[in-house]
């Protein structure tokens, strides 16, 4: 009998398995109620009184044993199962992961970017909350100036020199005010006006102003860039220039590209001459590179000035200038084709 349970405590011993079935079957060979422990515990009564008590001490022995291997067995399972659930199934096909897309302001800004870029444009920045000297004063607007009605603006209450940007046209001021001539940036960001908001206004949108200083600039100069820009952007290659009236250029125009009568929205956007008006535009006034520390007999330069949203608004066709800043994701989701 004792030999019989030296041979159990060695195969319980050498028992190992990953395989639940086989550590259940294990688990009901020994431990079970038809088992070998209980038929060993049965047969105690027959075993002579001399070996009783190493008989019982082995049975003992051979019982925590079984029961310590199949626990430790199903404790081991249990980890491989938690890590399984934690990593899944690694030969399965990833998850796909969904698709985003720019919003149409920074596609089409990326865009203009990239065109001036090609012909020597930088970046420049500044503040979107500026003093009325960068604002106004410096770009030929001193105060009580009938011109500045034309631009409705947002003041800090607490201060009245202090508001919220009309243009970016305050980051060229800043940027002549610490770089000298020859000089050829661009500058985008967002600007504040107190208007209505409706479908085709906002009190806030985004702008891209040009600036170039250098000796001999013409406004041959301003027309070629225009043309050059027109081309890459629309693709047209007709567009006229129109007398109008900024006071930090002189002379300054409007600028209207040929989109044409091709479709019915065509006609509708262009009320019906195929022209559309895209940008205003100028040779920089001599008071402003002279407030900006810059001297009006050596260097001349042009500057121009567009709204990124109108531009949006053409190229993609979209009716409310509105929808550029609800966050519809319906409506974002549109332009994933257009990274």
């Amino acid at each position: 009998m004792l030999d019989q349970l030296e041979k159990h405590l060695e195969e319980v011993a050498s028992f190992h398995s990953s395989n639940a079935d086989e550590i259940e079957a294990f688990r009901i060979k020994y431990l079970g109620k038809k088992g070998i422990l209980n038929d060993l515990f049965a047969s105690f009564k027959s075993v002579p009184n001399e070996q009783k008590k190493e008989f019982g001490s082995q049975l003992n022995n051979l019982k925590n044993a079984a029961t310590e291997k199949v626990n430790s067995l199903k404790a081991d399972l249990d980890t491989k199962s938690d890590t399984k659930g934690v990593y899944g199934d690694l030969s399965r096909p990833g998850e796909p992961i969904p698709l985003g897309a720019r919003h149409p302001i920074s596609i089409v800004k990326n865009r203009i970017i990239e065109i001036f870029s090609n012909i020597g444009f930088n970046v420049s920045e500044g503040p979107e909350m500026e003093d009325d000297w960068h604002n106004f004063t410096a770009l030929n607007l001193p105060e009580h100036h009938p011109a500045r009605d034309m631009q409705d603006t947002f003041f800090i209450q607490t201060d009245p020199d202090i508001l919220l940007r009309t243009h970016t046209s305050s980051v060229q001021v800043r940027y002549m005010e610490n770089n000298k001539p020859p000089i050829r940036t661009i500058s985008p960001g967002r600007v504040y006006r107190n208007e209505a908001i409706s479908a085709r206004s906002h009190c806030f949108f985004h702008q891209v102003e040009g600036l170039y200083i250098d000796k001999d600039v013409s406004f041959a100069d301003l027309k070629q860039t225009l043309q050059y820009f027109t081309e890459s952007l629309f693709g047209k290659s007709k567009i006229r220039l129109r007398p109008s009236y900024f006071p930090f250029t002189e002379p300054s125009a409007e600028v209207d590209v040929y989109w044409g009568l091709e479709t019915e929205t065509d006609y509708k956007m262009t009320k019906g001459t195929g022209w559309l008006e895209i940008m205003g535009c100028g040779m920089v006034d001599p008071n402003v590179l002279r407030n900006c520390g810059i001297d009006p007999k050596e260097y001349s330069g042009f500057a121009f000035g567009m709204g990124i949203d109108r531009i949006a608004l053409l190229l993609h066709q979209i009716s409310d200038i509105r929808l550029l800043s609800e966050n519809d994701i319906r409506f974002l989701e549109q332009f994933k084709s257009a990274l």
